[in-house]
């Protein structure tokens, strides 16, 4: 889901707003002025002008405590697994797999809490508020894509008990295609990192007061600190924590929001009027930006991606002691999900009903689209003290387990895909766990550096999320035609996997440029200034930005339509781009021998369509082999 918003919102968390210079420049001496045509490019764009400071309240006292409460509370249990726990995380087993002695229950609040990022946080009620409701149908197409790997690749990762999804690609193709895409993942882990801390920093910053380059190095030296002291034990457990935090923000949040707005009913009410409550767009254009087809299918194979060929998702499963217990961890995600794509569709929508006569952004209360929410929290802190700290806390809650995720996995991938085949040095179980830790650290080090590259740069966004999505679908492409075809041979899936990111490349550049150049834009949702009573001198009846149109609109007749596709069938593009040439190149070098591959490497499904002889064969998990190959020298080692 993270992925998905993050393209989603690229444009608005760079971005500042439209001056009342720029929006009334136009205007006539009329006492109405209907602008209706007003897109998301005037909406985020960037003013030269220097904004007012926000109309909002900041942190109080109690504010911070809970707020260094959670941080402090994270840290202690990085304390108690690295000293006080009765295993200690001195080998690789402990580290990475929590010693396959963890909890369904752990397991699956660390992947709810690490699926859903502060960028989600923010930006889906800023999606809801400012495009409508229709991205909400996200929810379909992430149960669709639990049910998906907990019953067909599930089985699979787990019988060969990988330490790392990537050698899995080695094993079915061979060395070259694991480590493209395990470098190509360690990059953009290490390139996303800094937008989630950088997104509730720049939130807390405006809250609070507090620069952002103090909060930033202060947030990633708590997280590096409990994640390379601890382990995925401390890990899971952090994230279980900061699940309760983000859900009690998310909860109180909307309550409070509706009982502003009068009822649960005037919310709907007010959101259906402006046309934002929609969720059954069938229009089979793929053009429109967000419409049921687009929603659900580019979601999907997003969804696949963060999910099937996930190195965070599956290195929590086999921390599991059973593969049934692991489907259980998947379904509980399904549920989490659920829940919190609920909360975040209905509080956008609450937060149109507070402010559907007076636009935060229009109105410059705030600079930003994504301060929308922090800016709602802050106007209720009065009547519960604490809200603002809870709340920021919670979407500091969802980057921290975000981040906290993405350096275990990294640090998993950069030992198991390249120290130990490159180095050629056998090293013992602490020496592993020892540079384990040194890898967090460096790559920690890394990504707060980069944070403070985004706040004076903002390029380092786009490059983040458009390498997203550009590797999402190649790599897809691989894992599952490996998974689901057996004629799919190296070659096939390098070739493939290559021209799939040219192809990926070429759209997602594109497009990006010709919206840069303003040749392709999609209106917002209708907001008005009707309500603004603070804005003096100016006669503002009536004014509304907006329209109910969801589609990309062609300013330049030269705009390729590729490039006016909408951005959620990005991944779809680049999986189907690399299925095609893959096959193609397959076919011409030699499919691969199903006569020897290992029936393992392939989900159920696919077994009838191998030969009878191998399908009725049970040959020991490739991996399985070579574990038992390497405990045995093990123990001979021991006993010299």
């Amino acid at each position: 889901m993270d992925a998905d918003v993050s393209a989603t919102f690229s444009s608005a968390l760079s971005p500042s707003f439209v001056t009342e210079e720029e929006a009334w420049s136009s205007s006539p001496s009329s006492t109405t002025t209907t602008i209706s045509d007003v897109s998301s490019d005037d909406y985020f764009s960037s003013s030269t002008a220097m904004p007012p400071p926000l109309d909002i309240k900041s942190f109080g006292v109690l504010d911070y405590a809970v707020f260094v409460g959670l941080l402090a509370m994270s840290a202690l249990i990085g304390v108690y697994f690295a000293f006080f726990a009765k295993q200690k995380q001195n080998t690789t087993q402990e580290y990475l797999m929590g010693g396959k002695t963890m909890g369904v229950f752990p397991i699956s609040m660390s992947l709810i809490a690490s699926y859903i990022s502060g960028v989600s946080s923010l930006g889906v009620p800023a999606e809801v508020y400012t495009y409508g409701t229709q991205y909400g149908l996200v929810l379909a197409a992430e149960i669709c894509v639990c049910l998906s790997v907990a019953y067909v690749f599930m089985p699979v990762f787990y019988n060969l008990q990988l330490t790392s999804v990537y050698k899995y690609l080695e094993l079915r193709y061979d060395q070259k295609v694991r480590l493209l895409l395990s470098g190509i993942s360690i990059v953009s882990m290490v390139l996303y990192i800094p937008l989630m801390i950088y997104v509730p920093a720049l939130a807390f910053s405006h809250v609070s007061g507090v620069n952002i380059y103090v909060t930033s190095p202060v947030i990633c030296a708590v997280c590096i600190f409990y994640t390379s002291l601890g382990g995925l034990k401390a890990v899971v457990w952090a994230d279980t924590v900061q699940s309760f935090s983000m859900l009690a923000g998310v909860v109180v949040v909307c309550i409070m929001g509706t009982i502003g707005a009068g009822s649960m009913a005037n919310v709907f009410e007010k959101n259906y009027k402006s046309g934002r409550l929609e969720f059954f767009n069938m229009d089979l254009n793929p053009l429109v930006r967000h419409t049921f087809w687009t929603v659900f299918i580019g979601n999907f194979f997003m969804g696949l991606f963060h999910c099937a060929a996930s190195q965070a998702i599956l290195q929590r499963c086999l921390a599991l002691p059973t593969l049934k217990k692991a489907r259980r961890a998947v379904l509980s995600l399904a549920f989490g999900i659920s829940c919190f794509v609920v909360l975040f569709v209905y509080t956008g929508m609450v937060i149109y009903a507070n402010h559907h006569e007076c636009d935060p952004v229009k109105s410059k209360k705030i600079r930003k689209s994504d301060q929308i929410l922090p800016y709602l929290v802050m106007q209720f802190g009065d009547k519960i003290p604490g809200l603002p700290g809870l709340f920021i806390a919670g979407i500091f809650s969802a980057s921290l387990s975000s981040m906290s995720t993405l350096l275990n996995a990294a640090t998993a991938m950069i030992l198991e895909d390249f120290i130990k085949p490159w180095s050629g040095i056998k090293m013992s179980e602490k020496q592993a766990s020892t540079i384990l830790k040194f890898i967090v650290l460096i790559l920690g080090i890394i990504c707060t550096a980069l944070v403070l590259v985004v706040d004076r740069l903002g390029a380092i966004i786009q490059v983040s999320r458009s390498l997203t999505g550009i590797s999402a679908g190649p790599s897809l492409g691989i894992f599952i035609l490996g998974l689901l075809t057996p004629w799919m041979n190296a070659k096939g899936a390098l070739v493939g996997g290559i021209v799939g990111f040219i192809v990926s490349a070429w759209v997602s550049v594109g497009a990006q440029m010709s919206i840069a150049k303003k040749w392709l834009r999609f209106p917002i949702k209708p907001v008005t200034l009707e309500g603004c009573s603070h804005l003096t001198g100016i006669n503002h009846t009536s004014l509304t930005f907006g329209t109910a149109i969801n589609t990309h609109i062609p300013e330049h007749d030269d705009v390729f339509w590729l490039y006016r596709v909408s951005y959620l069938y990005y991944t779809l593009i680049g999986f189907i781009t690399m299925g095609i040439v893959g096959m193609i190149v397959s076919y011409f070098t030699g499919f691969e021998n199903v006569e020897t591959l290992d029936r393992n490497l392939l989900c159920k499904i696919s077994h009838r369509l191998l030969p009878k002889k191998i399908s009725t064969d049970h040959p020991e998990p490739t991996e399985i082999k070579l574990l038992e190959k390497e405990k045995e020298e093990e123990k001979t080692d021991n006993l010299s």
